[in-house]
């Protein structure tokens, strides 16, 4: 009997289809159900969404207009330690299990954007460790073989968007879960700023260093889901709005790779091999090598988990661990155990030598723009990790550990097939915080080169936007202040034509900034006028071809016109005609869009 072909599930051509007609929400949920059904020996779920549930949703959509949801029937799956309302939150320990009243902020931008919900998808065990195997419903295996492991703590989420079954999946990253399993599995993960994405609803494994994490099919993939979900949470302590980081300029670049001696593969000759090649192609893509001293990070990585951050991931199970210690698995167990050796002095002296470390690390990023690393070091079976599971699982954040703690971001994207196994290579690319746009950016342009096919299926990588250069003579800059921003309800109308952000910025002090009646969605005006302030605006470049419907698309009193911004330079932006002031409101004290939407008068 054959094996039916896995659904092509990248959100480029799922939208494209779904414009067309030629796909519905309903027909593709109908090939993932399918799809799951073909692979329910590998426990990559720990709870599936009811088929006819699944198919409701679906046709609910299907009564909405498309390009009113950014995410229009995107189905999509959750790591089950975020949590889904009226779904079972376990974190990978049944003891522990309880069923939220209200989802997970990020999760919830989502389902209010129009993506389709899947399921919850199985974890290490309270999200501790980056193999993938410590779970009490089994080792979710490797998307490509099934003798190697699948890589974790989100294994089920990166295993599900790999074999064909969601577009995208939210994992959480701490130690390296949202980059080792991208790697294992021949996908993308974004592991964002620390706060750029919402962790209220999320269990916590370090509460000081959990990140939301996205995997996805490609890095424009990412980027689209980074919009929705990417924004200031006013309810959560944890939650912040990062400032974009100085921009990384794709038609040159440096990035930094550790000296050859400080590179550890753990004798596996096929990954070492593959990440010079890939360092080859950065060549390729216009960027200058420099070898770089790796110690300051490697030594930051080691302060993860031989210092007393083990105790604020005892604190997040302790009731478990004190009450019920034999819910845990023996390896978590004992990982836990370890946070009585620390005392509150250990702590203290473990912050000033991060403190210390941070100091040293951070003269790097005054010569480079991106670290370039291999995603993991080695690809262990799922044998020689339940021969060796401490040992095995450390080796897997030689390259990892230390992002989280350094508040970096990075994103996780496909490099290689090893002929020898069959098995995907990964690499890493790691800027400071604020750089997810120019990260994914870059991502795209290297996935490209590439060439490989999407996850572990067959389909090939679509002409994506980000294979251009927006600095070339076909592009088109437009400023947007409104409902365009990333993140906003009409964002989805840049980026479905190929559009890129090109800087975030605010405009010379000539404007004034006005919230309009009407809606939805909620737009605001600009107008220029003798008494102006700074606005906040982002500059997108879109292919020339594609200008002309965005344009013939922006109602009235709105046009384009141009506009100045804080460097005297000029680019075509939204307008507001003056007769529309009657009854708007002038909002110019927020001189930012977003911040006024996350205020009471909004």
């Amino acid at each position: 009997m054959s094996v039916p072909t896995p659904p092509d599930l990248c959100i480029t051509r799922l939208r494209s289809d779904y414009r067309t007609g030629s796909r519905t929400p309903a027909s593709v949920v109908t090939e993932i159900i399918a799809c799951m059904d073909q692979h329910g020996d590998n426990p990559i779920w720990l709870h599936r969404i009811a088929d006819e549930d699944l198919l409701a949703r679906a046709r609910e959509l299907e009564a909405m207009p498309l390009d009113d949801l950014p995410l229009y029937g995107i189905p999509f799956a959750v790591k089950d330690n975020i949590d889904v309302a009226g779904l079972p939150t376990t974190a990978g320990c049944p003891a522990f299990a309880y069923t939220p009243e209200t989802s997970a902020p990020a999760v919830q931008h989502l389902l209010d954007a129009g993506a389709i919900l899947i399921g919850k998808t199985n974890l290490d065990q309270f999200a501790t460790g980056l193999v993938g195997t410590r779970s009490p419903a089994g080792a979710c295996r490797n998307a490509f073989d099934p003798a190697y492991v699948s890589g974790g703590s989100s294994s089920g989420s990166a295993v599900a968007v790999a074999l064909g079954m969601a577009s995208f999946a939210f994992g959480t990253d701490t130690a390296g879960s949202g980059r080792v399993p991208a790697g294992f599995n021949n996908i993308v993960g974004l592991k964002p700023s620390l706060g750029r994405i919402s962790t209220r609803g999320v269990v916590p494994a370090c509460r000081t260093l959990d990140c939301v994490s996205v995997f996805a099919l490609t890095a424009h993939d990412a980027a689209c889901v980074l919009d929705v979900a990417g924004v200031p949470d006013p309810a959560h302590a944890w939650s912040r709005e990062t400032p974009r980081a100085a921009r990384i300029d794709d038609s040159q670049f440096t990035f930094a790779v550790p000296a050859p001696a400080a590179l550890e593969f753990f004798d596996n000759a096929d990954y070492a091999a593959s990440f010079e090649a890939a360092c080859e192609q950065f060549k390729g893509l216009c960027g200058v090598r420099r070898d770089f001293d790796y110690t300051p990070f490697a030594e930051t990585a080691a302060l993860l988990y031989g210092g007393p951050w083990v105790a604020e991931r005892f604190h997040a199970a302790r009731d478990i661990a004190e009450h019920q210690p034999e819910s845990l698995l023996p390896v978590i167990r004992t990982i836990l155990e370890g946070a009585a050796t620390y005392s509150a002095t250990d702590t203290f002296d473990a912050f000033y030598r991060l403190e210390e470390l941070r100091h040293r690390c951070a003269e790097l990023w005054r010569e480079t723009d991106i670290m370039l690393l291999p995603t993991a070091p080695t690809h262990p079976t799922i044998a020689a990790v339940e021969a060796e599971p401490i040992t095995r699982n450390s080796e897997l954040g030689t390259y990892t550990n230390f992002v989280n703690l350094l508040d970096l971001c990075a994103v996780a994207v496909p490099a290689d097939m090893i002929n020898a196994t069959g098995l995907p290579f990964g690499v890493t690319m790691i800027a400071p915080a604020g750089s997810e746009s120019d990260l994914l950016a870059l991502a795209g342009h290297f996935h490209a080169m590439t060439e490989l096919p999407l996850g572990a299926t067959s389909h090939p990588q679509p002409e994506t936007p980000l294979r251009q250069n927006p600095t070339t003579p076909d592009m088109v800059r437009i400023a947007v202040c409104g409902a365009h921003l990333s993140g906003q309800p009409l964002n989805h109308q840049l980026t479905d034509r190929g559009g890129q952000l090109v800087a975030d910025t605010v405009t010379a002090p000539l404007y004034r900034l006005f919230a309009l009646n009407g809606g939805p969605p909620a737009r605001p005006g600009l107008i220029r006028m003798e008494d102006g302030a700074p606005i906040r605006v982002e500059v997108w470049a879109l292919p020339s071809e594609t200008v002309g419907s965005f344009v013939a698309g922006i109602p009235a009193p709105l046009g384009v016109g141009r506009l100045r911004l804080a460097d005297n330079s000029e680019v075509t932006g939204f307008l507001c005609e003056p007769y529309a002031l009657t009854d708007a409101t002038d909002i110019t004290e927020y001189r930012d869009w977003r911040i006024y939407l996350s205020t009471d008068n909004a």
